[in-house]
């Protein structure tokens, strides 16, 4: 079974890694209910969805049915005024076949338009405030993508005491001096404040080939079994962040393998290797975030 850690102040032991269902925004209900059993066989009970992400609520939804307090259910909102994202927040609990989720976070927030939007009066913010109010939601939190994200996360907790933050995290991306730099600084914020830090991209190779579309991800992924155990390790490691799995259900069973183990850690060395062998790149500049 994987480790289990309390997630922030939420009081919640989550599995260290959280089910990306991403991997579901477009697989049959056969195929989603298979990742159920393997979830279950692992101790995942912590599921990261977003509206935005096709089908993925949809196949939620008949396990929640049965299960719903096995597990923290966490979903997205990608609106930035209020009563867009509140009618969002209602299709999915709808959605999800639950009259609550456990946490209801601001996605992809890292344009400077779009933050000032959700977060002044009539905004995203005031949206996920009064869902709380009313038990919809029990807590709140951000996510963002690209080079931008740790420093609007620091911005974005300046402004509100959110419960959580969602990142990009793995040995390509903390190259980058300034991204390295940032990430640590928002560390210090969140453990100072007991944050839960979500951590995604860890098996990212590089930007996707449109030749090579054998998965589901938008970038390329690592492939085998020992480029995913080492850098999988490399994020856990790293006590304080949890592991968002990959958006392919054809990597969920690699990825919780070699999540399923107490030794964490990988090498400088080896990591540098597997950079040289599989051609890995950064997935982000600013201009592309």
């Amino acid at each position: 079974m994987i480790e289990k850690v309390e997630f922030g102040r939420t009081g919640h032991s989550s599995s260290r890694t959280i089910f990306g269902a991403v991997a579901l925004a477009d697989v049959s209900q056969k195929e989603a209910d298979e990742v159920f059993e393997l979830l279950q066989q692992y101790g995942i009970n912590h599921i990261d969805t977003a509206r935005s992400y096709g089908d993925s609520e949809v196949r939620i939804g008949p396990w929640m049915k049965h299960t719903r307090k096995e597990f923290f259910l966490a979903t997205k909102t990608l609106k930035r005024t209020k009563n867009e994202a509140l009618l969002e927040l209602y299709q999915s609990l709808e959605r999800l076949q639950t009259d609550y989720v456990d946490m209801w976070q601001l996605h992809f927030l890292v344009d400077q338009t779009d933050w000032e939007v959700a977060m002044a009066t009539d905004g995203a913010l005031e949206a996920a405030l009064e869902a709380r109010e009313k038990g919809l939601v029990k807590y709140i939190g951000v996510t963002g993508h690209g080079l931008d994200a740790p420093k609007m996360h620091l911005r974005s907790l300046e402004r509100f005491d959110f419960d959580a933050v969602l990142l990009p995290y793995n040995y390509v991306m903390l190259t980058s001096p300034q991204y390295a730099s940032d990430f640590t600084q928002l560390l210090g914020v969140c453990a100072k404040k007991n944050i839960a830090v979500q951590t995604i991209k860890a098996i990212a190779q590089g930007k996707k080939i449109e030749e090579n579309n054998s998965f589901a991800t938008w970038y390329r992924p690592l492939e085998t079994e020992d480029a995913i155990s080492k850098s999988v390790r490399w994020v856990l490691h790293n006590p304080q962040v949890f592991l968002n799995t990959a958006g392919d259900i054809k990597l969920l069973p690699k990825i919780l393998k070699a999540a399923n183990t107490r030794q964490y850690g990988t090498t400088t060395q080896e990591m540098e290797e597997l950079i040289t062998t599989y051609n890995m790149e950064p997935l982000f500049s600013h201009e592309q975030i």
